[in-house]
């Protein structure tokens, strides 16, 4: 079989994980597009193939496309939706890593006449989370309550906010200023982001755990009409939440994230040293009894062969197992592919997805 010929658009730190991990699988021949040369030099020196375009730029981004088999998109959120109509009108299948949720709908609306996949949240949160808890749900008669919580935080927190930056600024301004969609009583509806505090222990370290926008994906219209409650909770330090609210509401920033944005990255150092925490609880009936159900796992960053972050180890292989499962035949051709489509065994066997399977499962939970 020839290589697919792959367009990865955006080599931040993210994309240039998602680059190298497609290159050396040696099915894939990818180009890797960004609108500056900077951070394309370290992986033309590595021997891939790389160009300089204005992303932003439809016509521009739509003839860098051309001659591609598919789009991998590791782009800010808000260039999500040019990305995908250029995909469809180059031909190409299209794959990304957006949490907004209006990006999400307006892909799946480009999908209803597209001849090619468009699989957008192929990361954490949305994406894997998304895959565990549908899976879970298989294994009730009925269920009840599906609960998933997600953390990307540094191992060894030292400010006030108990956190660095591991990912987009744009994308965590984003998930904590957008309304959240839940099922309630049996109901769907979009509740505050930053509310709905809770507070629990894992692996004997306390963390506290709140509203934020998209990390459920398209979970709330696959269940509802099946579950009484189903949310999705960033998790942080204790503390976290209260400060944020404080930047957010207190001083009116949420009306002028450009400026909170910039305060953050010049204010919070980014770190490689952290840690990825996924927990899920599902409960229902099964055989006439009410039973629950959890995922609890822990993924660390590598130091070897090359430093890598959590947060890119997990990002990463979820849209590249994404893609390679497409490639293999395992996921629909055509039209928009829901993460909980996606089959959790086959995730974990492929050779991307392994990243999660390598992860230390959590024993003992209070």
């Amino acid at each position: 079989m020839d290589p697919m010929r792959i367009a990865l658009l955006g080599a931040g730190h993210i994309g240039q994980t998602i680059a190298r991990l497609l290159h050396n699988a040696g099915d894939y021949a990818v180009t890797v597009v960004d609108r500056s040369q900077q951070p394309l030099a370290q992986l033309a020196a590595e021997g891939l193939e790389t160009r300089v375009v204005e992303t932003s730029d439809a016509a521009a981004l739509g003839a860098a496309l051309r001659g591609h088999q598919a789009v991998v998109n590791a782009l800010p959120y808000h260039l999500a939706i040019t990305a995908a109509r250029a995909a469809v009108a180059s031909g190409c299948h299209y794959f990304d890593l957006t949490e907004d949720v209006a990006a999400t709908r307006e892909i799946k609306v480009i999908a209803r006449d597209a001849s090619t996949i468009l699989m957008p949240q192929c990361g954490l949160a949305p994406g894997f989370i998304g895959i565990v808890a549908h899976h879970m749900t298989k294994s009730f008669d009925t269920l009840q309550e599906v609960k998933m919580r997600v953390g990307a935080l540094p191992a060894f927190p030292t400010n006030a906010l108990k956190y660095n930056l591991t990912w987009s600024v744009d994308g965590l301004i984003n998930e904590y200023c957008h309304p959240c969609e839940c099922i309630h009583d049996g109901q769907r509806i979009e509740v505050l982001p930053m509310e709905g505090l809770e507070h629990f222990s894992l692996d004997g370290t306390e963390y506290e755990a709140f509203n934020t926008s998209g990390g459920l994906g398209t979970l709330c219209e696959t269940l509802e009409g099946q579950v009484r409650t189903l949310d999705y909770k960033t998790v942080r330090y204790p503390g976290h939440r209260d400060l944020m609210c404080m930047l957010l509401e207190d001083l009116q920033l949420k009306t002028d994230t450009d400026t909170l944005k910039a305060i953050m990255r010049r204010s919070m150092p980014a770190t490689m040293q952290d840690v990825v925490l996924v927990f899920v609880t599902v409960s229902g009936m099964r055989g006439g009894t009410l039973m629950q159900e959890v995922f609890a796992r822990k993924i660390f960053a590598e130091r070897a062969p090359a430093p890598l972050s959590a947060i890119q180890i997990t990002t990463a292989a979820g849209i590249c197992a994404a893609v390679d499962l497409a490639r293999e035949g395992k996921l629909p051709q055509r039209g928009f592919v829901r993460q909980e489509e996606v089959d959790l065994p086959a995730f974990l066997a492929n050779r991307f997805g392994k990243a999660y399977q390598q992860s230390r499962q959590v024993e003992s939970i209070g």
